[in-house]
């Protein structure tokens, strides 16, 4: 259940993550809205035995949910979809589009806008028109381009300052200095539904490009003769690499071999979640295209692609510890330190720390959600006894 913002809170007796490793037995002070470092004498306690306090998660890279889609829902849609997401731990959102008419991206970019204007929303992320046909996934090709600067710029002006990400792929006739205006404007240049070769996937990280829009997905297989993006990606330290922990998009060899490769502080888990994430199996639009959900996997009508998925951050950090093994504090910095980082929002979420926002997720010895904090309100309240 949903509650008003507590003067004073302590959630005490919890296994707390900090960015200096787990606390047993730790205290988590709410004063308002925000992390403090103490709590008046009548502040209300609440002991979590058994759970653990992690950071709000952050997912920058989400289609929609609830049944809900950020490229083409009305405003009221688009808040329930942030709303389902947010009653799965992420507190910090950001919407993805999918490839669509120019006119027609920017025109959403003003909408979505004005949601990260009111603090619903932590910006905006372009996935689409500019990328390869030869890699478009659930993407309508008739609609591609090749990754004009003056376009670019275009979608990056009609969001008003709300642009935090652009997928490109970099191979395509300017792509180069897409990036480099990208990287000029502040906005990440992300290298993604990409058929670049090893050394063009060099010249675009030389360029700017910062991260690997869902790494191992909608691009070329990494070969021992021809390596392709991936060995460029991985290699990199400049580069952060999403990645969709659904146990669809990925095999645990493949996301123990990222996290080996890249060490917890270049990962970021997302969701790539579209309109079912949330909601259920049946017949939805990503964009223009028609998508299948059956049994919670996303793929399109025509062609049977993969179409983004239906997973929510919980579920991902509860497959990371549980199923793939990775340490808690590493899964942490994966999806809540790192993506508030890249989105340069680490001054106030991604961590638990005195003056940050009150934004905080309780899970129980399973790695369930159990509770779930946004700006010192609870959305979920954690069950006592």
């Amino acid at each position: 259940m949903a509650g008003r913002a507590a003067d004073s809170t302590v959630l005490a007796g919890a296994r707390v993550v900090l960015p200096t490793g787990t606390v047993e037995d730790g205290r988590v002070t709410v004063e308002s809205t925000r992390i403090s470092d103490s709590a008046p004498e009548d502040a209300r306690v609440i002991d979590l035995p058994g759970h653990w306090v992690v950071p709000g998660f952050v997912d920058m890279h989400n289609h929609g949910g609830g049944g809900a889609s950020f490229t083409s829902g009305t405003v009221d849609e688009v808040l329930h979809g942030i709303r389902t997401h947010r009653e799965h731990g992420t507190t910090t959102l950001v919407a993805s589009t999918v490839t669509g008419e120019m006119d027609f991206l920017a025109r959403r970019a003003g909408i979505l806008s004005e949601l990260v204007e009111q603090g619903d929303l932590a910006g905006i992320h372009f996935e689409g028109p500019f990328i390869s046909p030869c890699r478009k996934g659930a993407h309508s090709e008739d609609l591609l381009r090749d990754p004009d600067p003056a376009e670019v710029r275009k979608l990056v002006d009609a969001a008003r300052g709300a642009a935090r990400m652009v997928t490109l792929a970099t191979e395509l006739p300017g792509g180069l200095d897409s990036v480099r205006l990208l990287a000029d404007l502040g906005v990440i240049a992300a290298i993604g539904h990409t058929d670049a070769t090893y050394e063009q996937t060099v010249e675009a990280i030389d360029a700017g490009a910062t991260v690997a829009t869902h790494l191992f997905n909608a691009m070329p297989p990494l070969a021992h003769r021809e390596p392709g993006p991936i060995a460029a990606l991985l290699e990199d330290d400049r580069i952060t690499v999403e990645l969709i922990n659904d146990g669809t998009h990925l095999h645990p060899a493949i996301l123990e071999l990222a996290y080996r490769h890249k060490g917890a502080g270049r990962v970021a888990l997302i969701t790539d979640a579209m309109d079912a994430a949330g909601f259920g199996d049946g017949l939805y639009d990503l964009g223009p295209l028609a998508v299948e959900v059956r049994d919670g996997v996303a793929r399109l009508v025509e062609g049977g692609s993969i179409a983004g998925s239906t997973l929510t951050l919980d579920t991902a950090f509860r497959r990371a510890v549980t199923i793939d093994r990775i340490p808690v504090e590493d899964v942490v910095r994966s999806i809540s330190a790192n993506p508030a980082r890249l989105l340069g929002v680490d001054d106030r979420v991604g961590s638990l720390e005195p003056g940050k926002d009150a934004d905080l997720v309780v899970l129980d010895e399973d790695f369930v959600l159990a509770g779930v904090m946004r700006k010192g309100e609870w959305i979920i309240e954690p069950k006592t006894a």
